[in-house]
């Protein structure tokens, strides 16, 4: 499938996007630090926009009705469709929104970004109007700021994106190229995370003790740099390291919990060379390098029958 195409008929047209996974870097990507983001296509989201005669409604698991008597916590895409609406010049009624998704909310795999550029695209397809890069992350960002408070942009950069993403901010993006197969297995541990209350709680410990944060976000920054090089040079053994390391300084910030704790020990028990959360913490996925293929099937049958509330494992492919 595509993500880049969306299908369209007179009165339908469908907007898709994948999932992400933040690497490494997560948190100290919002101090200024460097992260490293991969995209997730096991996940994703499907938005329809259909015309129905009346005001525009949104259709969802979360919510079904009006657009302007959404809950608020469905404030980021509600203003995210009315900037577009209004981008598109589009009469701002008639219009039912679907939203299928596949990515389990709060567990730090980018569902509001997903969504919101998915809602976009479809209605990019209604009008029958080609959208630029641009175009799309600013619209999205306006969901993301309500989502996250002062999101960093990963997410909407690596939906965006086939390949994983080097990201800074102000600074441009830059793709990365994998030098060898990286066999990954993503874990749920069926709470839900809140990653703007994580990252307001690391702002506020960096305003009570900012030389002992600054160094461990910068700390994370230096291992980020390392896990780059071990992507480039297919070092499995030290990208495996610099998630153990990094899984380190963010139970130091107090973003990981007992039973992330409980799923990432258990995953290197069972030969992972590196396991961590991903995402805001507290809550959520963590990501396990495995060895091999093989032995990602194993670690993913062995992290189900530990509890874990979902197992996916993907390969993060080679890149000429």
């Amino acid at each position: 499938m595509n993500l880049e195409k969306a299908t369209t008929s007179e009165q339908t047209a469908i907007g898709i996007a994948h999932s992400k996974l933040i690497l490494i870097g997560e948190h100290a990507v919002v101090h200024g630090q460097p992260a490293i983001a991969i995209p997730f296509p096991l996940v994703g989201i499907e938005a329809e926009v259909e015309h129905v005669p009346g005001t525009i409604k949104l259709d969802s698991t979360f919510y079904h009705g009006p657009l302007e008597l959404a809950p608020e916590t469905l404030s980021g895409l509600v203003n995210c469709v009315k900037a577009t609406i209004d981008h598109l010049d589009m009469p701002n009624k008639d219009l039912l929104i679907r939203i299928k998704s596949s990515i389990p909310p709060g567990k730090g795999l980018g569902s509001s970004a997903s969504v919101a550029i998915a809602v976009i695209r479809s209605l990019f397809a209604y009008v029958n109007y080609h959208y630029t890069d641009d175009e799309l992350l600013k619209l999205a960002n306006i969901a993301e700021t309500y989502a996250h408070g002062a999101p960093s942009g990963i997410d909407t950069l690596t939906i965006t994106s086939e390949s994983p993403i080097w990201y800074e901010k102000e600074k441009p993006m830059e793709l990365i190229k994998p030098s060898n197969d990286f066999h990954f297995v993503v874990a749920d541990s069926g709470r839900m995370g809140d990653t703007k209350l994580a990252v307001d709680s690391v702002a506020g410990l960096l305003r009570s003790a900012p030389k002992r944060i600054q160094s461990r976000l910068e700390r994370i920054g230096e291992l980020t740099h390392q896990a780059k090089e071990a992507l480039e040079k297919a070092s499995k053994q030290l990208l495996g390291n610099m998630l153990n390391e990094a899984q380190k300084e963010l139970e130091a910030l107090g973003v990981s919990d007992a039973g992330l704790n409980r799923l990432i020990y258990f995953a290197r028990q069972e030969g992972a060379l590196g396991a961590k959360l991903t995402g805001g913490g507290n809550g959520g996925c963590i990501i396990a390098l495995a060895r091999n293929e093989i032995h990602s099937r194993q670690l993913s049958e062995k992290l189900k029958n530990f509890g874990a509330h979902a197992v996916w494992s993907f390969v993060l492919r080679k890149q000429d």
